[in-house]
């Protein structure tokens, strides 16, 4: 699915990165297209992008070496679980475990919520999300302590990364309803909360949408429904009333329309794309109950003009407990099992999941916001395969840096391969001894 994009302009010296802006020079990078460059940020905005060696760092700006790097335009994180995050573990019943009436009769402890909810964010800050939505639920019995406890981290990640929390009742037609549809509204008042729903687990799927999409009407906010959508009649249903909806309208996992029969399947995602409805798939696996697994019918619905992000979904709670939140293997994923080209894999959790979420277009180019991610290798195959080390820049400074070093005994087997930094330590007991250090 492609459109017409205006190019944006690089932003006049003391606009947009405001007077004084820090800047950052990362030198020697190299791009997908397999160019060796040097990119200058000022504030917010590449500056400039030019041959390797070519460009100085701003007086007073500093530098970062990306030789043996790849530089991307950072992915972003469209289906994460806040409320549920690194939750396997934890003694009691699972956080997401609601009776048939919406509500909850575990209190919530909203501290725990915000101190999962705070590590997982930083974890996918790490593997180069610089952006995330995050659902969490609201019901009864809870109301918007969840809710609040990742607005609480939204706030302590500020400069760090962006996170977007969408509030998520299961409940919200009839009488038993009423709450949830009141909860709803107090959400997204509160300011940068995205109306949600759960129609699957609604007496009334069809009366659960429109609740959520009056609510993002109403408030002039994007919905985002979590359903298998394997239900033909609904879907169009929702095809017919986001079509009238202003905001943006996304759904996922739909790892139900894959069960549907192909024919079935394809008229359903025709109309979605008439509608403009965005589809979230998983593929890393289920999110949100036990038992939720299957990826979205991918490339039916790519071919049917449907924009398609993938996102991480669980992570580590009962309903995948070895989610590990990595935008970077969904696209991996997809590569390797839905036949997606390395580029249309990694541009699932880049720029369709920006795009998804509402977010300017980023490019390697002088005027794009400086959301970057630089990986080490020199292809984007490899890096989809192997991304160990990584650099994550957000708003034009360095917030995360990971970095891997394999050692190995040595040996014969040890070969000096190209790009693989060898270096000498001293032997250590019951260790590797005096091998080569690799940097991944």
């Amino acid at each position: 699915m492609s459109a017409d994009r205006k190019q944006p302009q690089p932003p006049e010296d003391g606009a947009a990165t405001g007077a004084g802006a820090t800047s950052l020079l990362l030198s020697h990078a190299r791009l997908a297209d397999g160019r060796a460059v040097d990119v200058r940020l000022v504030g917010d905005r590449i500056q400039a992008v030019g041959t390797a060696g070519s460009l100085g760092p701003v007086a007073g700006g500093a530098r970062v070496d990306l030789t043996g790097h790849l530089l991307l335009p950072a992915p972003a994180e469209p289906h994460a679980h806040a409320d549920t995050a690194l939750s396997a573990d934890s003694p009691g019943p699972a956080p997401y475990d609601v009776p048939c009436d919406g509500s909850y009769d575990v209190p919530c402890d909203g501290e725990e919520v915000q101190r999962r909810a705070t590590e997982a964010a930083l974890l996918q800050l790490g593997h180069g999300a610089t952006a995330l939505r995050a659902h969490v639920r609201i019901a009864a019995g809870r109301g918007l302590t969840s809710l609040d406890a990742v607005l609480r981290t939204r706030r302590s990640l500020h400069g760090l990364g962006e996170l977007t929390p969408v509030a998520v009742p299961r409940l919200l037609t009839g009488v038993a309803g009423a709450e949830g549809r009141a909860l709803l509204r107090d959400a997204v008042r509160r300011g940068g909360v995205v109306a949600g729903g759960r129609p699957d687990g609604d007496p009334d799927p069809a009366g659960h949408l429109e609740a959520v999409l009056a609510v993002a009407a109403e408030h002039g906010v994007p919905a985002d429904l979590h359903t298998e959508g394997d239900d033909p009649v609904w879907l169009a249903r929702l095809a017919a009333m986001a079509g009238e909806l202003g905001a943006g309208v996304t759904i996922g996992p739909c790892a139900g329309l894959a069960r549907l029969p192909s024919e079935v399947a394809g008229r359903a995602a025709e109309r979605l794309a008439a509608a403009g409805v965005a589809v979230v798939c998983l593929p890393q696996g289920g999110c949100g109950e036990a038992g939720s697994r299957g990826v979205a019918p991918v490339g039916l619905l790519r071919a049917a003009g449907v924009r398609v992000a993938a996102g991480s979904g669980a992570l580590r709670d009962a309903a995948n407990p070895v989610g590990r939140g990595d935008p970077l293997e969904a696209a991996y994923l997809l590569a390797s099992q839905a036949g997606f080209a390395p580029e249309e894999a990694y541009g699932a959790v880049s720029a369709e999941a920006r795009a998804v979420l509402g977010l300017p277009e980023v490019r390697v180019e002088a005027g794009f916001p400086a959301e970057l991610l630089a990986v080490r290798g020199e292809r984007l195959a490899g890096v989809l395969s192997l991304a160990y080390s990584r650099i994550v820049v957000h708003r034009g400074r360095v917030v995360a840096r990971t970095s891997a070093v394999r050692e190995y005994c040595d040996s014969a087997a040890a070969l000096d391969l190209p790009r693989q930094a060898r270096t000498k330590r001293p032997p250590e007991p019951g260790g590797p001894q005096a091998g080569p250090v690799v940097r991944s």
